[in-house]
């Protein structure tokens, strides 16, 4: 009996693991985050969090709706239900508790999302000339240059840009290709393959312009873009996802583009709406992203197509 008690032990740690393994390291560190505003909640009001019952999210979403918005809720309320079950235990999400309350706070508050702004050429250009006009170390110039032309061009997360590292790099006379080991849409570490071109203006080019981070910075292995130490000395660690934010949000303020309503992902954003208003069909974009479903790019392609397609252009006043 006990050898059989040992085994069911090890299979549910086992289990556990599993169920850990199956989310990445940033996915599971934001479902903490969560859970830990739902654990403060309780412990003020003296319901217990771990494990919840329907009734006491529902007070929690409730609580939420008063300044937060219906995405929030809903990102919270799957956060809670996965800790739960790394725990062992089960919450039931799809109770009429949750579900009814959840539809009464739509309708009175409404569901819509309100997006980063995409980095548009507009501002890129104005950018990387703010970047070649600044009085900084040459090193720290062609890095951000490189960061935020590669980040661009390749509609990349800025996960995805932190991760690269040299060995996935292979430059061709096309341009260069950049292997994905793992992103956000591949959990299971598939890979895939981004290729980026030459431009024509080589100022505006990332692949000239990642060539020419990788000879001055003398990157032969390992993390592509580094933090600097104290001045502009190089490091062997690979910048955080927040640092990619503020260098973003830097150069926009330099360049005299007010910057609140940017972040890490106007890069990604960037990229697919300039691409749909020059023509380009879901499906290529979405090999560039390594979007899973159209919805998402078929909204970058509506708003890059709001003017272009208008009914009033027909109007003749």
């Amino acid at each position: 009996m006990n050898e059989l008690t040992t085994a069911i032990k090890a299979l549910h740690e086992k289990t556990l693991n599993n169920l850990k393994a199956s989310k990445a390291h940033n996915t599971l560190r934001a479902y903490r985050s969560d859970f830990r505003d739902f654990t403060v909640f309780c412990v003020k009001h003296g319901f217990k969090s771990m494990p919840s019952d329907p009734k006491i999210v529902s007070l929690y979403l409730t609580h939420l709706s008063k300044k937060s918005k219906f995405s929030t809720l809903r990102r919270r309320l799957v956060s809670i239900s996965v800790i739960h079950k790394l725990k062992g235990h089960y919450l039931d999400t799809k109770h009429p508790v949750i579900i009814e309350n959840l539809m009464g706070i739509k309708r009175a508050k409404g569901s819509k999302q309100v997006g980063k702004k995409p980095i548009l050429i507009s501002h890129l250009t104005k950018i990387i000339n703010v970047i070649n006009e600044q009085n900084i170390e040459e090193i720290v110039k062609l890095r951000n240059k490189a960061l935020i032309l590669v980040g661009f061009g390749g509609g990349f997360r800025r996960t995805e840009l932190i991760s690269t590292d040299y060995e996935d790099l292979e430059f061709v006379s096309e341009g260069v290709k950049i292997t994905l080991k793992r992103s956000k849409t591949d959990q299971f570490g598939e890979g895939m393959i981004k290729g980026l071109p030459y431009f024509s203006k080589e100022d505006y080019c990332p692949v000239t312009s990642l060539k020419n981070w990788l000879k001055i910075s003398k990157i032969k292995t390992g993390p592509i873009f580094r933090r600097f130490a104290k001045g502009s000395a190089l490091t062997e660690y690979r910048l955080t996802d927040q640092s990619v934010v503020l260098i973003i949000k830097n150069c926009l303020k330099l360049a005299g583009i007010e910057n609140n309503n940017f972040s890490g992902h106007s890069l990604r954003s960037g990229f697919a709406t300039v691409a749909a208003e020059a023509g380009a069909d879901e499906r290529s974009i979405m090999a560039m992203t390594g979007h899973k479903t159209t919805q998402m790019v078929r909204r970058y392609i509506k708003e890059a197509n709001l003017f272009k397609n208008n009914a009033l252009n027909k109007v003749k006043i």
